[in-house]
């Protein structure tokens, strides 16, 4: 890899912070990598910052880790990790140090124990408790789904959606599903489908993969955003033989994420089974009963058949003569109070008219146009009137306008 960095100055001396600064420059110009190695000598600070050092069979390396990175396990001496983040310099010791993004292990033997540290440790606080774990909705209308959109999971999951229970609303909340920042997103993902409030469960998942490719469902963070979750949780990562830290965290564990769906529409299935079988009694049912009745109208003689008949009739149209002598009388009624609560109405809005006052000697007063006036600040001297008496009209005109 070719650099070209800044010029040090040779022309006069340095203090020691200005080497420092350039060489700081230098270094931390450099692009973020991955880096692997032992682990020695790990500390967590009291601040909650962690610093370690990674060497190989040549070479030793300061490590800083800040608190606001997340760390999904706890690495001891002699555990070979992977890490990513960027060379910097430390300035007041003037020694260069790399800064921890993110730490993951190397290799399957410390993926392994990684996965049981974790496991005994969650395991212990209670996450994987089965009085906690939620019975799932028996028929789900909207399920949330974390996972990549452009997986197989998500395809698999739609198809037997489709095919099992097609009146069921999916919402796909998409998430990367391994590498960097993956498990982050995946408990975002968790968070987001829990605010929006309006699904009834949660599938989270993958494909298959590599233990280093499902390594993000067996990270801190999602586990615990699982355990937050306010609607039961699926966990469908892999295959039938993968196990996670979010398949012992969620309310169930499905093999793949086929087996996910098939879980969500089997009652579904099981109703449409149910509704066969009922469709099926029914009409046996029906068959027997039309071919009993087809035997008892055989046995009876048509003039019987036509007194039933003429009887049913004449008790329909009696039912039909009460029920108009029935409601007539309630629209009668139903007039008789609207037509009382109008003569009420009328009375109270004339009772509250202008006009009414008119009787008792007062007059209306308003301009030529209909325009009302109602005080003398409206008038001028000269303005034209037209008073309104009970019986009448009178036009005058204004000679003076006194507040008195």
């Amino acid at each position: 890899m070719e650099f070209v960095g800044p010029a040090l100055a040779l022309d006069a001396p340095l203090t020691i912070s200005q080497l420092t600064s350039q060489v700081k420059d230098i270094l931390e110009s450099l692009p973020p990598c991955w880096i692997i190695g032992e682990v020695s000598k790990f500390t967590q600070h009291a601040s909650g910052h962690r610093y370690f050092s990674l060497k190989d069979e040549g070479s030793q390396l300061d490590c800083v880790m800040w608190k606001s990175a997340r760390l999904s396990f706890t690495p001891e001496a002699g555990t070979k990790v992977m890490a990513y983040g960027q060379l910097t310099v430390y300035a007041p010791r003037g020694n260069y140090q790399f800064r921890a993004q993110r730490l993951q292990p190397a290799g399957v033997g410390e993926l392994a124990l990684a996965f049981e540290r974790l496991k005994a440790r969650l395991e212990a606080e209670g996450l994987f408790a089965p009085e906690r774990k939620r019975p799932l909705p028996s028929f789900p209308r909207q399920v949330g789904v974390v996972t990549s959109p452009t997986g197989a999971a998500i395809r698999d999951i739609i198809q037997v959606l489709g095919r099992r229970a097609p009146g069921v609303r999916l919402i796909l909340r998409p998430a990367r599903v391994q590498g960097a920042g993956a498990a982050e997103e995946i408990a975002r993902g968790i968070a987001d489908l829990n605010r929006y409030g309006e699904v009834d469960i949660l599938i989270v998942g993958r494909g298959g993969g590599s233990p280093e490719d499902l390594w993000c469902f067996n990270e801190e963070v999602v586990a615990r955003a699982i355990y937050a979750s306010a609607r039961p949780v699926i966990s469908a990562v892999g295959h039938e033989v993968d196990y996670t830290i979010a398949d012992y965290v969620a309310d169930y564990r499905a093999a793949t994420p086929s087996a996910a769906a098939e879980v969500v529409a089997q009652d579904y299935g099981e109703l449409r089974r149910q509704v066969a079988q009922w469709r099926q009694r029914l009409g046996r049912a029906l068959g027997q009963d039309l071919n009993s009745r087809q035997q008892r109208l055989e046995q009876h003689s048509t003039q019987i058949l036509w007194e039933r008949l003429r009887d049913l009739l004449e008790e329909r149209t009696q039912y039909a003569d009460e029920k108009t002598h029935s409601l007539a009388g309630a629209f009668g009624q139903r007039l008789r109070d609207l037509t009382e609560r109008l003569d009420r109405a009328a009375l109270r809005l004339e009772a509250r008219s202008p006009l009414a006052n008119l009787s008792r000697g007062f007059a209306y007063v308003q301009r030529p146009d209909g325009g009302t006036v109602r005080g003398h600040a409206e008038l001028q001297p000269g303005d034209p009137l037209v008073l309104r008496f009970a019986q009448g009209r009178a036009l005058c005109r204004v000679e003076e306008v006194r507040d008195e």
